[in-house]
């Protein structure tokens, strides 16, 4: 048995920490790339920006928009609620609220990472890059320990299905900022650009050492998009996480035949098949922007039903 709140709780639990690192990675290489950048310049800044859909909130908060408002307010900015900062206190809120479903040594290890990231602390005396290694480590580290001390019971099922729609999403916008928003125009999409900026996005997603494996020639922009995407074995790639989300949903739904599917049940089932069986150049050829926003619609549709389906509703799952 698992209360709803406590389903709710473990489900944003990961959500908070993977969008955390996820944006730790961002920052890390856009900082290694700002090297080739005029000082102070926030062209490989602004962009991660949009990939947390926050750029209106940033931009009437900081007009002048340079590298270090950008970095501060991705990192530290306490008014800005999917902040690194922010979406760790988030996470460990959660975890305080079922302390006694969660096992000691996750706990432990999310508080710890809390307490290390507060004003004062000599963390941030530390390099940019060192910071940000040590945030992205302390969540992958969370990761492990769940995985292996929590029972693989409902409690599971719902922390893998936060983690996986949020890396889905996250996966999704960085190869939409790079291949739309960074274009000088649409004429462009699809053409080739500078191999360093396509390994830097790979990076951003933690995917060049798999894709330099998957893909011997020389990296082109259809390719990474396919990999990013479509791949059935790469744990970042849409495809990937849409088809855990579906065996996840499969594993915690309350009625096992039901007489006809539920929405999400028909909505977890649409978009695993309609990414599963898709070619890049469709995509490519009907617009790559498009069928990244439409999957954005998804993605937040889908949560919306989870939402509805398990956590507003005061049952035992």
């Amino acid at each position: 048995m698992l209360l709803s709140r406590v389903a709710e709780s473990l489900y944003w639990i990961n959500r908070y920490l993977e969008r955390a690192e996820n944006i730790s990675r961002f920052v890390e290489v856009s900082e290694a790339m700002s090297l080739d950048c005029p000082p102070g310049s926030a062209e490989p800044w602004l962009p991660l920006i949009d990939v947390s859909g926050d750029r209106e909130n940033f931009d009437f908060r900081f007009p002048q928009r340079n590298q270090n408002d950008v970095i501060n307010f991705l990192i530290r900015d306490r008014l800005n609620s999917n902040s690194i900062i922010s979406c760790i206190n988030m996470a460990r809120e959660n975890a305080r609220q079922i302390r006694d479903v969660i096992t000691t040594e996750m706990w432990e290890q999310i508080n710890m990472l809390y307490w290390n990231i507060q004003d004062g602390e000599i963390f941030w005396n530390q390099p940019l890059q060192e910071q940000l290694s040590e945030i992205r480590r302390g969540c992958q580290l969370f990761y492990g320990i769940t995985d292996a001390t929590l029972s693989k019971d409902l409690a599971w099922q719902f922390s893998i299905l936060g983690r996986l729609i949020e890396r889905a999403d996250k996966t999704s916008r960085i190869l939409d900022v790079k291949y739309y928003l960074l274009l000088p125009s649409l004429d462009e999409l699809g053409g080739v650009l500078d191999e360093l900026q396509w390994i830097a996005l790979l990076r951003s997603a933690g995917a060049y050492q798999m894709f330099r494996h998957a893909e011997q020639n020389s990296i082109k922009p259809n390719a990474v998009a396919r990999f990013l995407l479509l791949d059935p074995i790469f744990p970042r790639s849409v495809r990937y996480c849409l088809d855990g989300i579906s065996d996840t949903l499969k594993m915690v739904e309350l009625n096992p035949i039901p007489k006809e599917p539920t929405r999400l049940e028909c909505m977890r089932g649409l978009l695993k098949a309609k990414w599963s069986y898709v070619r890049i150049e469709n995509i490519i050829n009907e617009g790559l922007h498009e069928a990244i926003d439409t999957l954005q619609i998804d993605l937040n549709k889908l949560h919306n039903l989870i939402q509805d389906q398990y956590f507003r509703k005061e049952i035992n799952l």
